[in-house]
C-alpha cells in the first residue's frame, strides 16, 4: 500500500478499538481493486466524539465507521441521518459528502444479506429475538417487514416495551415475550445479547426449547453456547460473521460506490476470528 497526497482516508471510530477486524477486510479490498484508499482504527474516547466527528470534515476523511460506544452518540453531531438509521436509533457508517455528514445504518441490511447467502428466509416465519439493544432494533426493522410475527424478549421490560411500539408504528405482527421460555413456537430464533462473547457466559435460552427444525442465529460472529447446542439439537445455526462481513461491504459501497470483493473479505475475516 502507497499512501501519498492523493490517499483517501476511510476509518473507524471506537473505544476500545485494538479487537477491529474491519481495516483488515477493507484495506484488503482497497488493495485488490487498486484504490488509493486506506483505512484506519481510531481510538476515539466518549469525552472526544464530537472533535472527532469535526475532524471527518476538517481532515476530508472519506468517511467512517462507527462502533461500541458511539452508535447513538455520533446522531446529533452529524448534518443528516437517513430513514433507516433514524428508526434504529443508531449510526455505524457516515458518508461525507463535500463537508455534509450523513449517517446510515449497515447492521440490518448487513444480516439480511446473511441470510439470504445461506438461503434461509424469513418470509411467513415465526421469528423471536432475544435481546432488545441496538442490534435487535437493527434486524428488526428488516426482519419485521418479512416475518409472519415477530416477538420480543429482553430483561430489560421497558426497552423492549419501547421497541415494540416503535415497530407497531410501521408493522402490525410485533409482540413481546414475557418470558424466554416463550419460544416454542419460533421458525427462527435469534440472540441479540452479548452473551456469547465470552466462553464462559451462559445460553439466553434454555435449549430444551431448542427444536430440530429451528434455524438458530447469533449476532455475535463466534460459535457461541446457544450455538452449541442448537447444533446438538440437529437445529440449523448461522453466527455473526456473515452480519459483519455484510454490514462492511454495503458501508465500503456506500463510500467508494464501488462493489468491493466480497469473497476476498470474508477469507480476511473469518481467517482472523478466534
Amino acid at each position: 500500500m502507497t499512501v501519498n497526497g492523493k490517499t483517501k482516508i476511510t476509518g473507524i471510530f471506537g473505544f476500545p478499538i485494538e479487537h477491529t477486524l474491519s481495516p483488515l477486510m477493507h484495506n484488503a479490498a482497497f488493495n485488490s481493486l487498486g484504490l488509493n484508499n486506506i483505512y484506519i482504527p481510531f481510538k476515539v474516547k466518549p469525552e472526544n466524539l464530537s472533535d472527532a466527528v469535526r475532524s471527518v470534515r476538517s481532515l476530508n476523511l472519506l468517511g467512517v465507521n462507527i462502533t461500541v460506544p458511539h452508535k447513538e452518540n455520533v446522531i446529533p453531531l452529524l448534518d443528516k441521518v437517513n430513514e433507516e438509521a433514524s428508526f434504529i436509533g443508531a449510526v455505524n457508517t457516515v458518508v461525507n459528502d463535500g463537508g455534509v455528514l450523513t449517517g446510515y445504518n449497515t447492521d440490518g441490511r448487513g444480516f439480511m444479506s446473511s441470510l439470504s447467502e445461506e438461503g434461509i428466509s424469513p418470509e411467513g416465519k415465526r421469528v423471536v429475538i432475544i435481546g432488545t439493544g441496538g442490534a435487535c432494533r437493527a434486524v428488526s426493522y428488516y426482519l419485521s417487514e418479512k416475518a409472519s410475527t415477530l416477538s420480543l424478549y429482553d430483561i430489560d421490560k421497558k426497552r423492549s416495551a419501547n421497541l415494540a411500539n416503535d415497530l407497531k408504528e410501521i408493522r402490525g405482527n410485533i409482540s413481546i415475550l414475557q418470558s424466554a421460555d416463550e419460544l416454542e413456537d419460533a421458525d427462527i430464533l435469534i440472540n441479540a445479547t452479548p452473551l456469547g462473547m465470552k466462553a464462559d457466559d451462559p445460553s439466553p435460552v434454555n435449549p430444551g426449547h431448542i427444536r430440530p427444525d429451528m434455524v438458530v442465529c447469533d449476532l455475535v460472529y463466534k460459535q457461541t453456547r446457544i450455538l452449541q447446542e442448537a447444533e446438538q439439537k440437529g437445529a440449523r445455526t448461522l453466527n455473526g460473521a456473515g452480519m459483519l462481513l455484510w454490514q462492511g461491504v454495503l458501508a465500503f459501497e456506500l463510500w467508494t460506490g464501488v462493489k468491493p470483493p466480497v469473497d476476498l473479505m470474508r477469507s480476511i475475516l473469518l481467517s482472523n476470528i478466534k
